[in-house]
């Protein structure tokens, strides 16, 4: 027999409860995710320009997190966990059971977006709490599996349903399938709530986060407003071109979805080896010049290709902005190279995160206004012309000296 290999965990109570609320999370948000345009677009009616209103609303959660957090930091991470999940699930049962209102679907949508802010950090920090001492990264990796296989069932699940609703006759503004989806994500988080309400009070208190702003980052800081923007236009507006422009229905979106997450599982340890191999600046300039002629062909492709060519060929980039964008794990090892500890690290990282979701309310709305004035020509040469100053600047980095960062050698 071949021996048993080792764990990556500790024996640690909750960690199966701690797996399995991963999973359960990782199917509502695959579930949910996967309508979530069509809904905005078929059901509520939501505009292109109402598009922006509703990502700047869903966002303001990111940008206030350092805040929140700071409220609970007398908090164990199991109890900040546990308030993450329920206000997640209370974001589904209001979507499942409040009408599809704009208002009310715009307000619901916050409250899980604020639930799934909350959870982000605290999942990553508990992943780490269960591990063994140098098994870090490995559970942080099981973590990521895990939620991102839900998310991919999820997707599947959906454009599955929508597909076989769409075969029995249902149209594709019948809010059935919608709320089905709802209630089916609801129920996934009803489980999650109780397993994670099985955890005992454990981990670490939440430490209080900080902006940590310091000259030597300032690269980072510019690096971090014009990818966040460029990246912002297409999480927003990239579903819903497919959608009003198209005519993209939910089983086709949540099929791309699910694509997406399937190569973001099997490339990122592939984007990471290119990071160590070629060197984080190449990395960065290479992947940002890419992403340039993505977004032109995203919004010029009803003008260069018969509707048809036009679909397949932004469906093809959407994948492809998706696979490339995981090249943004090289900025974070450039501030690794510059941080001096790992408490430096952690904060600067976090005020990135912070400066990012800024740029991407303001983007949101703005590019609402674009689209709608101007036409999505424009809106994605915008997103073009940010990702050549993002190149510009990433250009313009200098490998640190090894007294500078110290970080790497601790």
């Amino acid at each position: 027999m071949k021996p048993k290999k080792p764990s990556i965990y500790l024996p640690q109570e909750g960690l199966k409860a701690f797996l399995a609320v991963i999973l359960f999370t990782g199917l509502a948000h695959g579930l949910y995710k996967g309508v979530q345009d069509n809904y905005l677009a078929e059901v509520v009616m939501i505009t292109e320009f109402e598009r922006g209103i509703v990502e700047f609303f869903r966002e303001l959660p990111g940008l206030m997190l350092v805040f929140i957090l700071a409220w609970m930091y007398r908090f164990s991470e199991t109890k900040v966990f546990k308030v993450g999940t329920g206000i997640t699930l209370i974001g589904l049962l209001g979507l499942l059971a409040m009408g599809s209102a704009k208002w009310m679907v715009i307000l619901f949508m916050v409250v899980y977006s604020l639930g799934e802010h909350i959870i982000m950090p605290i999942k990553s920090s508990m992943s780490l709490y269960f591990a063994k001492e140098e098994k870090g990264g490995a559970s942080l990796g099981m973590t990521s599996a895990i939620s991102h296989g839900g998310n991919i069932i999820g997707f599947v699940v959906v454009s599955v349903l929508f597909l076989v609703l769409g075969k029995l006759g249902y149209s594709r503004s019948s809010q059935g399938g919608f709320t089905l989806t709802f209630a089916l994500a609801s129920l996934l988080m009803v489980i999650a709530t109780v397993l994670v309400l099985t955890m005992k009070e454990q981990g670490r208190a939440v430490r209080r986060s900080r902006l940590y702003v310091r000259k030597k980052y300032t690269k980072y800081y510019m690096l971090e407003v014009f990818y966040g923007a460029r990246k912002q236009i297409f999480i927003t507006f990239a579903p819903y071109v497919m959608i009003l422009v198209y005519g993209a229905d939910t089983s086709v979106i949540a099929m791309l979805l699910a694509v997406c997450a399937l190569f973001g599982m099997l490339l990122s340890p592939a984007i990471g080896y290119l990071v160590d191999r070629l060197g984080y600046k190449f990395v960065m300039v290479t992947d940002t010049l890419i992403l340039v002629v993505v977004c032109l062909l995203y919004g010029f492709a009803h003008r260069l290709f018969p509707m048809h060519i036009a679909f397949i060929v932004v469906c093809v980039n959407f994948v492809l902005d998706s696979i490339i964008s995981l090249a943004s794990m090289a900025t974070n090892v450039y501030v690794r190279d510059l941080s001096e500890s790992r408490e430096e690290l952690t904060a600067t990282l976090s005020t990135g995160i912070s400066v990012n979701h800024l740029i991407s309310i303001i983007i949101a709305l703005l590019g609402g206004w674009i689209w709608q004035t101007v036409g999505i020509e424009t809106l994605f040469t915008l997103s073009a012309i940010l990702g050549v100053i993002n190149s510009i600047f990433a250009a313009t980095i200098k490998k640190p000296a090894p007294l500078e960062g110290m970080l790497k050698s601790q």
